[in-house]
């Protein structure tokens, strides 16, 4: 089988959109070289990996081959690796029968998921797959959530006034900054973990009264709000919660945040839009100096006013969502996604054929296999699809009456 690594983005992305050009690349050369010990031929598209640190020269030597023409590259895959998603006109050029692997963001990506079911591509989407045991080395989505959650501590301990740790000098004593992280999942807890290292005081808060536990383990304070019946989904994510859980928590947490030098929110719901946890209100409340980072704004956002891709100052603090925080660290986020998905091929790939099994009894393929053979086939991607084709069905014929 031809696996193909494709080039996400080039120094004029970089150059031209800073914050939206991706920099990481879905293979690295010891994962093709990997792959060719496999019994697969391996082709990476010209500067594939160059964003990420990776030559061509590093790439042809672990056994790959250097192809500058893209469309050529995609009319023969048999396995297309990406980073993200394919575009329109790399659908339209792919063959049939190609495996798609990405992050596909199906919730959201409902144009380029129908598209791959029309095409008859079989698309496999990372962040389907289940948070198991046996998925933990496959499981993209918290390797590069860890990375976030270390680079979101960073970004906040730039924009700060202040430094992080207490320091003892003869001029006075420097307080340790007071942290408050929102979330404590894969990023939360990373980012408990690196505050703590430099020297911060942190306070955590979740949903989830199961990970107290682990927020402890990590020397922070657990917030404890009392929200009644939260619970967490069969894949260990935050159940989304009433209005009037909601309301309690914000009122809960109101004083840890005016108290707070930096905030990082880090609470998302999988398929679904960010919980607004922060208010204008909460904001007011901070010191001038203080800083919020928003690990969900490209996404929707956890903060009130913050803004996807930006800094923003509102009554002095600093609200951050910069977005795409794997980005400022691509070489490492580069070998890790690079390592989950050869994890993922080579516990599938039939060696006596060298072809891809796609065994839907397996419950892992079962779950991050969306589309095959022409058919949708995730339940929960059918019935949003669905609610959304008939809210703008209704919202066309509203238009029609007018």
């Amino acid at each position: 089988m031809k696996i193909v690594v494709l080039k996400e983005s080039d120094a004029a992305d970089l150059t031209d959109n800073p914050t939206s050009a991706e920099r990481r690349c879905s293979a690295t050369p010891a994962t093709v070289a990997k792959y060719s010990a496999l019994g697969a031929e391996v082709l990476v598209e010209a500067n594939a990996g160059v964003l990420a640190g990776f030559s061509d020269t590093e790439y042809n030597e672990a056994g790959a081959l250097i192809v500058d023409d893209r469309n050529k590259l995609l009319s023969q895959a048999d396995i297309l690796l990406y980073v993200n998603r394919p575009s329109q006109a790399d659908i339209n050029i792919m063959q049939p029968s190609a495996i798609v692997i990405g992050h596909l963001d199906p919730f959201f990506e409902q144009e380029t998921i129908e598209q791959l079911v029309a095409k008859g591509t079989t698309a496999l989407s990372v962040e389907m797959i289940p948070r198991s045991t046996r998925s933990q080395k496959m499981d993209a989505l918290s390797s590069q959530s860890n990375l976030a959650g270390y680079v979101m501590v960073m970004n906040a301990a730039a924009e700060l006034d202040s430094i992080l740790p207490m320091m003892m000098t003869p001029a006075g004593t420097v307080n340790p900054a007071k942290v408050f992280i929102i979330g404590a999942g894969v990023a939360g807890l990373q980012a408990i973990a690196t505050a703590k290292r430099l020297g911060a005081q942190v306070t955590a808060f979740d949903t989830r009264p199961v990970v107290e536990e682990q927020v402890k383990s990590l020397g922070a304070k657990f917030l404890n709000i009392d929200l009644g019946d939260t619970g967490q989904s069969q894949q260990g994510y935050a159940n989304a919660l009433s209005a009037e859980q909601q309301a309690k928590q914000k009122a809960g947490q109101h004083a840890a945040i005016a108290a707070a030098d930096i905030v990082i929110t880090t609470a998302q719901l999988f398929g679904r839009k960010p919980p607004q946890i922060v208010s204008a209100e909460d904001i007011r409340a901070m010191k001038p100096g203080s800083v919020v980072v928003d690990m969900a704004a490209e996404s929707g956002g956890n903060v009130e006013g913050s803004v996807a891709g930006e800094t923003r100052i509102i009554n002095g603090v600093k609200i951050v969502g910069t977005g795409n925080w794997v980005n400022q660290v691509p070489k490492d986020a580069t070998n890790l996604y690079a390592n989950n998905l050869y994890n993922l091929i080579e516990d599938y790939w039939d060696k006596e054929s060298n072809t891809l099994n796609l065994d839907f009894t397996d419950d892992i393929l079962d779950a991050s296999v969306v589309c095959h053979a022409r058919v949708l086939r995730n339940e929960l991607l059918r019935k949003q699809f669905s609610k959304t084709d008939e809210s703008a069905a209704s919202t066309a014929t509203q238009t029609e009456v007018a």
